[in-house]
């Protein structure tokens, strides 16, 4: 990629960051295209000359930041397939990837939970389509598992991928905001138990 390239990706990613933190500590309407610029440390025109308007702009933070998340989870699966681990391993080392994307990410999965049930926003229909792509990657590693036979073939795959989805958001939320003294390693074994008694219908 050439310079100017380079130089317009890092100005986009620091006027990510910066709306992100602010929308999220005050709220969408109450955050400036002044303040986001000024959190940047870019000029209010540059702002402007990567996004038509504040909406497009959380609209494109939302999708990058669920494209970043589909990412991981796919990596996850990918690099436990490599090893030779099972499906229902795969499934625990996305449960790992998540997690530690919303550690390094809080402000945005705090944004994306809130958002996602807000029916009356414009980006509302591509918070929905980024949403099933990350599930997708989850429904791909659950059809494999079924067809291998690891899981039961009366397994609801797009309910049990959304709730595994679901689980992981809510119970980070959880944690950061009401027990920030657990590790990150307690938080994984708790949820990976609740996958394999669950869904595999095994322990460890």
């Amino acid at each position: 990629m050439d310079s100017s390239g380079t130089r317009r990706q890092n100005t986009r990613r620091k006027l990510f960051e910066a709306a992100v933190t602010l929308i999220a500590e005050q709220g969408f309407s109450s955050t400036t295209v002044d303040e986001i610029a000024e959190r940047a440390g870019v000029a209010k025109g540059t702002v402007y000359y990567n996004f038509a308007s504040k909406t497009v702009l959380f609209e494109e933070l939302l999708r990058h930041g669920i494209e970043l998340l589909t990412d991981s989870l796919q990596a996850a699966a990918d690099e436990m397939a490599e090893r030779g681990g099972s499906r229902v391993d795969a499934l625990d080392a996305m449960i790992r990837a998540g997690l530690d994307f919303i550690t390094r990410y809080p402000s945005l999965t705090q944004l994306y939970v809130a958002e996602l049930w807000r029916t009356n926003r414009a980006w509302q229909s591509t918070l929905m389509q980024v949403r099933q792509k990350a599930i997708a990657v989850i429904e791909a590693v659950l059809t494999e598992a079924v067809a291998t036979g690891e899981l039961s073939t009366e397994l609801d795959i797009p309910l049990t991928a959304s709730a595994l989805f679901g689980m992981v958001l809510v119970a980070a939320l959880d944690w950061q905001s009401f027990q920030p003294e657990r590790s990150i390693d307690e938080v994984h074994s708790a949820l990976s138990r609740l996958l394999q008694g669950r869904v595999s219908g095994a322990g460890r």
